[in-house]
């Protein structure tokens, strides 16, 4: 069985959409990429931080979908990383309201001994050095490095962010990102020039406009499937991710070909994501419900013509 290591935040979020409000509920990019690839039985692992305040309830979740915990440090005197933010009526644009770093703010990851020789690293949206320092203790290099970032690091540390670029075979942003990454406003020339930048593959993500998918000049787009209702964006990203990284782990095949495949899972599961607040909707999803949703998306974009 494939390896796959995930890292990122396992964290407290507190919500607001035109749909209601939560209080402190599960949340953090590591959450939702492990709960999202434990859909394809492979062997995972997180890597993250809480604090003293995170239930245990919280943790056996992500175990009893066979995401292993050992790596998650428990900070036991510390608090866990809290962020708070409320949705505009269009559920694309929001206003961050609380940002609690809390243990995240000193957090030195360790990869667990038996996960340093994975195959599929996904390095979820962290400060670069940290995600550099996880690529560093790996025993081998991965076949597959998947690195997550934002807007937020390419404001703060750039150079960091461009260092550890270099050393990843594929990067997911959404479009805002890749724009102010290249600095160009065209998505094809932003892509290329990210490209450049040292990844082979540049996966660009437009929310419920889908996701494009770029390698040596080939473009795939996939669409977002469209929901009668979406009651919470957040963590959608990071569940397109986890589907993508599982997907590949699961496979062992890193062709344009396969990406084009992980990229249509990714996106049925970042559909089922925002149908309910938080994590809610991914803890219990069921193997027939993917492949229905599967099915819908092969209707959506599937067609016959005659090219005369």
């Amino acid at each position: 069985m494939s390896k796959l290591v995930i890292v990122g935040t396992v964290a407290f979020d507190a919500i607001e959409t035109p749909f209601g409000k939560t209080d402190k509920i599960l949340g953090g990019a590591a959450t939702y990429i492990g709960l999202s690839a434990s859909n394809f039985n492979v062997d995972s692992a997180a890597v993250s931080v809480v604090g003293g305040d995170f239930p245990q309830e919280y943790l056996d979740l992500l175990k009893n979908r066979n995401v292993d915990i050992e790596g998650i440090e428990i900070v036991k005197e510390g608090k866990t990383f809290f962020w708070s933010g409320k949705y505009h009526n269009d559920m694309n644009s929001r206003d961050t309201l609380v940002t609690e770093l809390n243990v995240l703010e000193h957090f030195n990851p360790v990869v667990p001994e038996n996960y340093k020789d994975a195959d599929v690293v996904m390095l979820g949206n962290l400060h670069p050095a940290v995600q550099q320092g996880v690529l560093d203790q790996m025993s081998k290099k991965p076949k597959l490095a998947i690195l997550d970032t934002m807007n937020f690091w390419m404001d703060i540390a750039l150079d960091d962010l461009l260092s550890v670029i270099k050393n990843v075979d594929v990067i997911t942003i959404n479009d805002e990102e890749a724009r102010q990454l290249s600095g160009e406003y065209s998505l094809v020339v932003a892509a290329r020039k990210i490209h450049e930048m040292g990844p082979k593959y540049v996966v660009i993500k437009k929310g419920e406009h889908g996701a494009l998918l770029f390698h040596n000049g080939n473009v795939f787009y996939a669409p977002a499937l469209p929901l009668e209702e979406v009651f919470d964006p957040t963590g959608a990203g990071d569940t397109f991710a986890g589907g993508f990284a599982g997907y590949l782990a699961k496979t062992g095949d890193f062709s344009f070909e396969n990406m084009k495949t992980a990229v249509i899972y990714g996106s049925t599961l970042a559909s089922f994501c925002v149908e309910k607040f938080g994590t809610e909707r991914m803890q219990n999803l069921t193997d027939k419900e993917i492949y229905k949703r599967l099915d819908q998306f092969k209707s959506l974009t599937q067609f016959d013509i005659e090219l005369t």
